[in-house]
């Protein structure tokens, strides 16, 4: 039976793996991201897609390793002894026990602070408010002076006549000279704008140079020339560089043009089509100016003919006036003539409403109906005792005491009730006989059937 070694069992032992793995699970665990800067040495590209290189400084070094997915995100590839700024996280290789940095963003170190600075300068103007659109001047539809603020012997400055000359050669142009690169470039620019608001003589500002690099540009991207663009009372356009180049010039500027001949595409109107306008303009003024002629020929012909001649005017009104008198005559004499009926009308009333008159009318209508009264109340009595006579003998034809005076009789019971058969009687019944003269009451002794 084997037995363990009582100092070995109290010793935690782990292997070179183990150790290396801690190690790293350390390092990836307590060290965030970071932003190294160094020089880049024995640069390995293996088929793999992986770079792994030596990154140091006049001190010391330390290895990297940026791996496919992150690499293809950069623009250029890397050289010997080109000085980079790197985003990574410290890390371990296991296998070699080596201390590493885990690369995944690489930029130039020189590019990288001027982009960081851009950044840093737009964020900032874009918080107090510098790039807001409510400060945006409009730009003039047709300016009357334009003033370029951009070196004098550039390629800009040729593009921006050239473009105007051939657009809208009348416009008048200033130049203000500056440089557009170098440490002096962003006072001189700040100067010039100061320069042509005090002016006043131009309404429009262009403020531009050609293409370059970044670090070129960078007058451009100072803050003294953002703040002097903003601040301008006359509206600005940058035009700053090729189409993909910008600059805080752009953000801060009333507009943005993508070149310089861009810019003045932009402010100057194109004088062929004004002109083809002014052509098209002309030919509606003749024509309106034609059709008022000939409104107005036809207006002064009509006017003519509605024109008279005073005497004849005169005569017209004379006439006028003896037709007036004619119809008032002739109005008159109806007038009279109705008047004349109307009285005539009144005084047959008159007579025919004479109280005398009347009273003898109306004796004459009371006699005539008095007597026809009384001989309407003759045959009414008449006719009247004709009816009487005859109902009279109606009545007589059904009187019951005329039946009786033929020898009839009526019979009745003790109730009144008139007897009709032997069947309604009993012996001793009491019965009253009616005859033509009276009436007899009688004792029912026997009844024979």
């Amino acid at each position: 039976m084997q037995t363990q070694n009582p100092i070995q069992a109290q010793r935690d032992i782990i292997s070179v793996s183990q150790l290396n793995r801690r190690a790293r699970q350390l390092l990836e665990t307590h060290m965030s991201l970071l932003w190294v800067e160094g020089e880049i040495s024995n640069l390995a590209c293996p088929s793999s897609g992986h770079w792994y290189f030596t990154l140091k400084d006049a001190n010391a070094q330390v290895k990297c390793a940026m791996f496919r997915n992150r690499n293809q995100r950069v623009r250029h590839m890397p050289q010997h002894g080109q000085q980079v700024l790197l985003r990574a996280r410290v890390s371990l290789y296991e296998g070699r026990g080596d201390y590493q940095l885990i690369v995944e963003h690489l930029e130039d170190a020189g590019e990288g602070a001027l982009q960081r600075a851009f950044e840093e300068l737009k964020l900032r103007l874009h918080q107090e408010g510098l790039f807001d659109p409510a400060y945006k001047k409009p730009l003039p539809a047709l300016p009357r002076h334009i003033g370029i603020i951009t070196s004098p012997t550039g390629a800009a400055i040729r593009d921006i006549l050239h473009v105007m000359q051939r657009r809208f050669p009348s416009i008048p142009v200033s130049i203000f000279p500056v440089a557009v690169q170098g440490a002096e470039a962003a006072g001189q620019i700040v100067r010039a704008l100061h320069a042509a608001n005090t002016l006043s003589s131009c309404d429009l500002l262009i403020v531009g140079r050609g293409g370059g690099s970044l670090e070129d540009l960078w007058p451009f991207n100072e803050e003294i020339v953002a703040r002097a663009i903003f601040a301008s009372q006359l509206p600005v356009i940058s035009a700053v560089g090729h189409e993909v180049d910008i600059t805080i010039a752009d953000y801060v500027a009333d507009a943005r043009a993508p070149t310089p001949s861009a810019a003045a595409e932009i402010c100057t109107p194109d004088g062929r089509d004004m002109l083809q306008q002014f052509i098209g303009y002309g030919a509606l003024l003749e024509d309106a100016i034609a059709r008022r002629l000939s409104r107005s020929k036809e207006r002064l012909t009509a006017l003519s003919a509605r024109l008279q001649h005073p005497g004849q005017k005169l005569r017209a009104q004379a006439q006028q006036l003896d037709n007036l008198e004619i119809r008032l005559r002739q109005t008159m004499h109806r007038k009279l003539q109705i008047n004349n009926h109307q009285l005539q009308n009144l005084t047959l009333r008159r007579e025919a409403l004479n109280p005398t008159r009347l009273l003898q009318q109306y004796a004459q209508q009371v006699s005539y109906l008095g007597q026809r009264l009384q001989a309407s109340m003759q045959h009414k009595l008449q006719k009247s005792q004709q009816v009487f006579e005859k109902n009279t003998a109606l009545l007589d034809s059904v009187n019951p005491l005329s039946i009786l005076k033929r020898g009839y009789s009526v019979t009745t019971d003790k109730h009144q009730r008139v007897l009709r058969n032997t069947r309604e009687l009993q012996v001793g019944d009491a019965l009253v006989t009616q005859l033509s003269d009276g009436k007899v009451q009688s004792t029912v002794d026997k009844i024979i059937p």
